[in-house]
Formats: structure tokens, C-alpha cells, sequence
């Protein structure tokens, strides 16, 4: 069993990593911390986790994460990277929920980050965490950069496509809407109730940080740049990604058997029938990312829609996703369990 710490537990990726965590048999949780909450028993901020977890908030600077096999960063952007390196030194290995370091081009992130990078030699060495493309990198690594929810769900909808080389790979377009946790659980004027309620807006036009994130995981993918346009929207649900993703095909080929063919043993893609509109609900609470795919018209335009919980295979899900190929367990490992309906 592996001795596991959370560092920022109180925000919505934090109580699912311990939901999830809570439940993993191989998993022992032995620090959870926050300076606000330091003393408050957990169960008192999340009475759902009561019979389940029995610990107390801790104060950074006295918890023992140095002890911990691995340590989960549930933090707000430009955390982890000040405080890796020492744990790092102890053998611990970092699971990143933000995005210290996603984007390998440190003078990119420094731009769409507003901040100068703490620690840059250590973002050549970060794997970044999206199983389905780098499973076999995120077993040996020690630091991981979880991927963002806008990305994942982005990136596995275009992933077959631009692998096959058969889109115009200039002008991509990523349409793609989020429920009000992925804000965050701080109190903003824009995801009050009486705000976000009854409304759809659109967000980030000019600029979104997920921009460059998801830019260059499809570079990758296709070996050259990628032109794309990336719309998010913030819709009134609580959780959930739909991105609906666009692009001019290049080759006529059949589209379902080709997504189908990339995702087949995908534990957590499943790509449905031919026709099929897939809705949030039918994800929410699992680690599944559901794909349809669709040629309106049979013209030259392919159209992918892409759902995920931004909380679970967006973010918690999918970083105990990458903490069971580190350790050499059962992928699906904890994060297996059927979505929550109604």
C-alpha cells in the first residue's frame, strides 16, 4: 500500500481526489493540507466523506509529505512548482493538478501565466499525463502535469484525426462548454447561483490559457504546428465538457471505423454508435470520456463531440489514472465506477 498526501484539499479537485482516494485499496492517505482549514477534521468541510476519511486539515509547513510515496498537488496555478523540488530530493513523486508544468515552452507559459516559472529545468522532465497518448512515459515518470479539463476532452476528440494525418490541420476549432466547478470553489461574482443560472455565455475569446495547452498537444500528435480556434462557454450545470470540434477532412475515410480502431482497450474512451449525441449526464461522475463522430451531409467537414466530468477524467480521475500506471496497478484501479444518473 502506498502512502499518499494531498496538498490543497479543499477546492472541488480536492474533495474528489479524496472521494476517489478514500475507496482505492492500494492507496493510504496520510496528509491532507491547507493553511485556512489547518485543524478542522475533513469530514466537518465534507460531510460526505464521513466513515470514510478520518483525517484533519494540516498546515503545509508541518505536514510530513516527505513520508508519502506520492503527493498530489490540488492547487492553484504557480504552487506545485515552489514546492517540488525538496520532495522530488526525497524520492516522493508529484502528481500537478494545475498547470505549472503542461506547456514545455517556459516563455509561453510565463506569457499566458503572468508569472515568472520557479523552477523551469523541471519542465523538460514532467510527463504530461494524458494516458492514451503517453502511457508508457507516465510509468517511469516521478512528476506528472495532469492535463486540463478543456484539454482532455479536446485532445481525445481530435486525437484520431490529426494522428491519421487526414484534416487540415490550419484551421481546427474547438467549441467547447464547462459547468460552473470548473471555476473553482471560490466565491466569484460570475458563478454565483442568481448569476450563472438560466444563462450561456461565452468566455476567453481573444485568449483562453487552455489555448496553448491543447495547441501543443495536437502539435505533437501531428509532428507539425496546428492552427486552432478554441471558444469556451460556461453553461448552468455543475459538471461536466462538451467540446464539439470541428474539422476539414483532407482524405475520404471512414471516420467510425478509424475512432474506433484508436480507442479500441481504451479503458476510459469510448467512442459510441454511429449517430449517436452524447450528453454530459452520461459521464458525469466517471472517469469515461464518451466520443461520436459525425460528416453532416457526407461533406468535407468532420464534426466530433467529446464528453468528460471536468472534475473526474478532467482532472481527479485521471490523475489516480496516471498514479495506478505509476505504481503498476490495475489502471482502472478506484476510478472504474458507473456514472451518476439522473
Amino acid at each position: 500500500m502506498i502512502k499518499v498526501g494531498i496538498v490543497g484539499g479543499t477546492g472541488y479537485t480536492g474533495v474528489e481526489l479524496l472521494r476517489i482516494l478514500s475507496q482505492h485499496p492500494e492507496a493510504s492517505l496520510r496528509a491532507i493540507t491547507s493553511r485556512k482549514e489547518a485543524g478542522m477534521a475533513v469530514t466537518d468541510l465534507f460531510p460526505s466523506l464521513r466513515g470514510r476519511i478520518s483525517l484533519k486539515f494540516s498546515d503545509p509547513a508541518e505536514a510530513e509529505l516527505g513520508q508519502c510515496d506520492i503527493v498530489f498537488f490540488a492547487t492553484p496555478n504557480g504552487i506545485a512548482m515552489q514546492q517540488i523540488r525538496p520532495l522530488l530530493d526525497q524520492g516522493v513523486r508529484i502528481i500537478d493538478l494545475a498547470a505549472d508544468f503542461r506547456i514545455q515552452d517556459v516563455s509561453i507559459w510565463e506569457k499566458w501565466y503572468r508569472m515568472p516559472h520557479a523552477c523551469p529545468d523541471l519542465v523538460q522532465e514532467a510527463v504530461y499525463g494524458l494516458p492514451e497518448i503517453n502511457r508508457d512515459r507516465i510509468k517511469s515518470a516521478r512528476l506528472i502535469a495532469n492535463p486540463g479539463c478543456y484539454p482532455t476532452a479536446v485532445q481525445l476528440g481530435f486525437l484520431p484525426l490529426v494522428e491519421a494525418g487526414i484534416a487540415d490541420l490550419e484551421h481546427l476549432i474547438a467549441d467547447a462548454k464547462s459547468g460552473v466547478s470548473g471555476a473553482g470553489r471560490n466565491a466569484e461574482i460570475h458563478t454565483l447561483f442568481a448569476e450563472a443560472s438560466d444563462n450561456f455565455k461565452a468566455y476567453g475569446v481573444p485568449g483562453h490559457r487552455h489555448l496553448p495547452e491543447i495547441r501543443q498537444g495536437l502539435s505533437l500528435m501531428a509532428k507539425q504546428p496546428v492552427g486552432l480556434t478554441f471558444v469556451p462557454h460556461l453553461t448552468p450545470m455543475i459538471r461536466g465538457i462538451h467540446a464539439t470540434l470541428y474539422a476539414r477532412l483532407t482524405s475520404d475515410i471512414d471516420l467510425q471505423a478509424l475512432y474506433e480502431k484508436r480507442y479500441a482497450g481504451e479503458p476510459f474512451v469510448d467512442v459510441l454508435p454511429k449517430g449517436s449525441h452524447p450528453e454530459t449526464r452520461s459521464v458525469r461522475g466517471s472517469n469515461a470520456c464518451r466520443i461520436a463522430v459525425h460528416r453532416p451531409q457526407d461533406g468535407e467537414t468532420a464534426v466530433i463531440l467529446s464528453v468528460t466530468d471536468n472534475l473526474v477524467k478532467g482532472a481527479a480521475g485521471q490523475a489516480v489514472q496516471n498514479m495506478n500506471l505509476m505504481f503498476g496497478f490495475p489502471e482502472t484501479m478506484a476510478i472504474d465506477g458507473a456514472p451518476l444518473v439522473p
